[in-house]
């Protein structure tokens, strides 16, 4: 039988000590495992090293130094923008050092190709054994920006400002100047608050008014680019167009077509007649005012509204146009 108590039993716990015994000799073979294992690891990175470099100089041997493998073509689509010269002043391309096609960078390329304004989308590729495709989409301008008021005075030249059909402004390109100096001139007012950067879209809300005139114009006519010289606002409630012959325009915001229509009427009309409109007014649909002048001296621009006698350089009167038509 189990014997009962009344004493519970105390269960003692045991300390162990762990003594360790430190002596030179014990110390010399420790240091000599740790410094065998430091010589084991230098020795794999050594191994790693060495073949790392041996991959790093065959690399450089079969591509970067590889005579097969130097840039010799950049095949770039045509463009009215950036030439192949320019394609190598934006990647950095040194040609009298005769680079590897491996030596250009096309991401970063792209990225510069794609940051210049009058570029909207740019790829760069290489194709081996020494090819370097460059294909760039570059905007199509629709026409001049012209803000006297913030400085942007200069049209039709390497340098001025355009604006594509998206309303984007971007400096003229020098290999597009001589393409686009027939397009017609936008002149818009400074505005603090919608300022004209190149690059980026203008805010200006009176540009889609001027959009939609020239879109009109160009409908009706396509010619129109080519005679229309400038297209500016007025007020708020009228643009003034100026033609190549110094007839300036007053049209409304809307109903463009039909006022389109009266001013080719009135402009075909004095050309048969041999005399030259000074100004119209095309808002009114009945009885639409002109000023014109007999001279072939180069006319010299007035107020729409002017009703002043004729100065020496011709003769001015007005005439009703109600009826005029193309007959």
């Amino acid at each position: 039988m189990r014997r009962k108590t009344t004493q519970h039993r105390r269960h003692s716990h045991q300390s162990v000590l762990q003594v360790r015994v430190m002596s030179p000799r014990i110390a010399w073979f420790g240091f000599l495992k740790f410094t065998g294992t430091l010589v084991k690891i230098a020795c794999v990175l050594a191994v790693l090293a060495g073949i790392g470099w041996g991959v790093w100089r065959g690399i450089q041997h079969a591509f970067y130094q590889n005579p097969d493998f130097r840039l010799q073509v950049i095949d770039l689509n045509a463009n009215p923008v950036i030439d192949e010269i320019g394609i190598t002043e934006v990647a950095g391309i040194d040609l009298a050092a005769s680079p590897s096609l491996f030596d250009v960078d096309v991401t970063e390329t792209s990225r510069k190709l794609n940051k210049l304004p009058a570029i909207t989308e740019a790829r760069v590729e290489r194709h081996l054994p020494g090819t370097l495709v460059v294909r760039v989409t570059t905007r199509e301008p629709k026409a001049w920006i012209s803000c006297p008021d913030a400085g942007l005075t200069e049209v039709r030249r390497t340098g001025a400002m355009l604006v594509d059909a998206q309303g984007v402004a971007y400096p003229c390109p020098e290999s597009q100047a001589a393409l686009v100096t027939e397009l017609p001139i936008i002149e818009l007012p400074a505005s603090s608050e919608q300022p004209i950067i190149a690059g980026a879209k203008i805010q200006h809300p009176q540009l889609e008014a001027c959009f939609k005139l020239l879109d009109s114009a160009s409908q009706a006519d396509p010619e129109a680019p080519r005679w229309i010289d400038t297209i500016r606002p007025v007020n708020d409630w009228s643009l003034l167009l100026i033609s190549r012959q110094g007839t300036m325009a007053t049209f409304s915001l809307g109903d463009h077509p039909r006022q389109i229509e009266n001013l080719r009427a009135a402009l075909d009309h004095a050309g048969e007649k041999g005399y030259i409109i000074d100004t119209i007014n095309l808002i009114p649909k009945y009885n639409i005012p002109i000023t014109v002048r007999e001279s072939d001296t180069p006319l010299r621009a007035i107020p729409v509204s002017s009703t002043a006698p004729a100065d020496s350089a011709g003769t001015r009167r007005t005439r009703d146009l109600s009826n005029l038509n193309r007959n």
